[in-house]
C-alpha cells in the first residue's frame, strides 16, 4: 500500500505542480479498487488506483464523454502512463443515502430523489449520444438476453442453490429463457448506469448531486437504473416514494426525448427490471456473505428477500413463468426468511455480552459472573502493527492502525471465523435466557490487534443481535490510552 500511496502522491505532484498536503486511504467497498483523498493547499481531489487497466480506461472514457456534456459526473484531472492510477473531482463525503439515513422521508430528501432521478434521465439520453459501447464496455455492450440472463444465473447460482432445496432445473432455465426473452424487447434503449443507487450520488454543499461509480455501464433500458435506486434493499423508500418518483422520472424523460411515451408500457417493463434488479441484489449478497463469509451482506439478505416478497405481493410479472414463481415463493418461505433472520434482544433479555481486549503478558480476563466458560481468541497470530514505526504509539482504533490490520493481514479472515463461533451461541443464550458471556481478544501488549478485534465484534453483536454489550480494554484503560515510546526508542 505504501508504493501505491506514494505513485499516488507523484501524480498530484505532476498535476498540481506541488506536493500534497496529506493523503487518506478511503473505505474499501465491494470493488478491489482503492481511492485516496488527497489534500492540498486549497481543495482536495480523489485519487484512484486500479489494478484492472480496462475498466480505469472503462471509467476514464465515459467520464471524459459525459463531463463534455456537462452531465453529473466527476471531472478527471490527471492519469498516469502506465494507467493504473488517475485523479478526479472530489464531490466530498456524503452521498444520498447518507441524507436519507439522517434526515428520513422528509421533503428534503424527496427532492434529491427526484433531482437525482432527472439528473439520470439526462445521463441517459444524452450521455449515449455518440458513445462507443464496442471498444469500452467492461462486459456485454448491451443489457440484452445474456446479460439478463446472467443477473438470472447469478441469482441461481450464489443464493437459490445455497439454499439446497429442490426444484426442476430445466424447467426453470426455460423460463429464465422466456423472461429474459420477454424483457429484451424493450422500447427505449440507451446508456444504463447498471448499479444506481443513493450510495453512488453524492450529494455536494450546495444540494446539487453528482453521480460516481458507473464504469459497469452499458447499453440498456433506462428502467433498470430507476428499479435500482428506488428499490435498493437498505433504503427501504416506502411505496408512495416509489410510486411517485418514477412519475417524476418518467415526465423527466418525455421531457429531454422530446416525446410522449406509453407509460403503461414503460411501466410495464419497469417492473419486470425491477424483479431483475432485485434477485441480482440476492445473488450479490449470497456470493460476498454465503461465499466469501463477509457478516455485513449476510445481515443484508432478508432486507432483501422482504424487498422481493413486498413487489411480489404488490406485482404480477407479466408473464407466465410456473416453476420460477414456484421457486420465488420457496425463498421467500417462513422458513428461508428466519435462516437469514437472526433471533434478536429485546428489553426483557437479561443476557449481557463481555467483550474485551487484554494483553498474554499480563493475565487472561476473570469472569465474575460465575458461569465460567466463554471465548478467548489468540490474536498474535495476525501481524503486528506495533512493529511498524509510525504505530508503535498508536492504539487499533488509530486510523493508520485499521487500515494495516484490513489491508495488509489476515485480521477480516481471522474476525469472520471468531464471528461465526460467537454468533451460533449468542443466538442460543438469547433464546435460552442466559444472563451472561465473555469474549476476549489477546495480543502480546493488548494495544493494536486486539483493541481493533473486540471492537469490531463489539460493534457486529450489536448491529446483528441488538444484544446488551460491555466493552473493555483491560490494558488500555488502565493506561489511560497513554502509549509512549519506551526510552531506549
Amino acid at each position: 500500500m505504501q508504493d501505491i500511496t506514494a505513485s499516488i502522491a507523484t501524480l498530484y505532484k505532476q498535476w498540481k505542480g506541488e506536493e500534497a498536503k496529506s493523503i487518506e486511504l478511503l473505505p474499501q467497498s465491494g470493488s478491489e479498487r482503492r481511492y485516496f483523498r488527497i489534500y492540498g493547499s486549497t481543495e482536495s481531489v480523489i485519487g484512484t488506483y486500479g489494478a484492472n487497466i480496462q475498466e480505469n480506461k472503462t471509467f476514464i472514457y465515459f467520464s471524459k464523454k459525459f463531463k463534455n456534456k456537462e452531465l453529473a459526473v466527476p471531472e478527471i484531472l490527471a492519469i498516469s502512463d502506465d494507467e493504473q492510477f488517475y485523479l478526479q473531482e472530489d464531490f466530498g463525503t456524503v452521498s444520498l443515502l447518507n441524507h436519507l439515513e439522517s434526515k428520513g422521508f422528509s421533503d428534503e430528501v424527496y427532492s434529491l430523489f427526484k433531482k437525482s432521478l432527472e439528473a439520470l434521465a439526462y445521463l441517459q439520453i444524452k450521455g449515449d449520444e455518440g458513445l462507443n459501447y464496442a471498444d469500452y464496455c467492461l462486459t456485454s455492450e448491451e443489457f440484452g438476453k445474456q446479460a439478463i440472463m446472467a443477473d438470472l444465473l447469478y441469482f441461481k447460482y450464489y443464493f437459490l442453490d445455497a439454499l439446497r432445496k429442490p426444484y426442476d432445473k430445466q424447467k426453470l432455465i426455460a423460463d429464465f429463457e422466456a423472461l429474459s426473452n420477454y424483457l429484451t424487447h424493450t422500447e427505449y434503449k440507451y446508456f444504463m448506469f447498471r448499479d444506481f443507487q443513493s450510495r453512488n450520488i453524492m450529494v455536494t454543499d450546495d444540494n446539487s448531486v453528482h453521480f460516481i461509480d458507473y464504469q459497469g455501464g452499458m447499453k440498456g433500458a433506462p428502467q433498470y437504473d430507476v428499479a435500482s435506486m428506488l428499490w435498493q434493499a437498505r433504503a427501504n423508500l416506502p411505496d408512495e416514494w416509489k410510486n411517485n418518483l418514477l412519475e417524476d422520472y418518467m415526465a423527466s424523460f418525455e421531457k429531454i426525448i422530446g416525446q410522449s411515451i406509453d407509460k403503461n408500457i414503460f411501466r410495464s417493463q419497469y417492473y419486470g427490471y425491477v424483479l431483475i434488479r432485485l434477485l441480482q441484489v440476492l445473488g450479490a449478497y449470497g456470493f460476498r456473505g454465503l461465499f466469501e463469509r463477509k457478516a455485513q451482506f449476510l445481515t443484508s439478505i432478508p432486507l432483501a428477500l422482504n424487498n422481493l416478497k413486498d413487489f411480489l405481493k404488490n406485482q404480477s410479472l407479466g408473464i407466465s413463468v410456473p416453476e420460477f414463481r414456484k421457486v420465488l415463493d420457496m425463498c421467500l418461505g417462513d422458513e428461508v426468511i428466519q435462516q437469514f433472520t437472526p433471533t434478536q434482544a429485546t428489553d426483557e433479555t437479561p443476557l449481557v455480552v463481555k467483550v474485551c481486549s487484554f494483553s498474554y503478558r499480563k493475565q487472561l480476563p476473570e469472569d465474575n459472573s460465575g458461569n465460567g466458560g466463554g471465548f478467548l481468541f489468540d490474536c498474535r497470530g495476525i501481524l503486528n502493527p506495533g512493529r511498524v514505526d509510525s504505530m508503535k504509539t498508536q492504539t487499533g482504533r488509530d486510523k493508520e492502525v485499521k487500515d494495516f490490520l484490513e489491508q495488509q493481514t489476515k485480521m477480516p479472515e481471522f474476525l469472520n471465523s471468531a464471528m461465526d463461533v460467537v454468533d451460533i451461541t449468542v443466538e442460543e443464550y438469547i433464546k435460552r435466557g442466559f444472563e451472561s458471556l465473555l469474549v476476549g481478544f489477546g495480543c502480546t501488549g493488548g494495544q493494536h490487534r486486539s483493541v481493533y478485534a473486540a471492537d469490531a465484534m463489539a460493534r457486529h453483536l450489536k448491529n446483528k443481535f441488538k444484544v446488551k454489550i460491555e466493552l473493555k480494554h483491560i490494558v488500555q484503560e488502565e493506561k489511560n490510552w497513554q502509549n509512549p515510546l519506551p526510552q531506549n526508542n
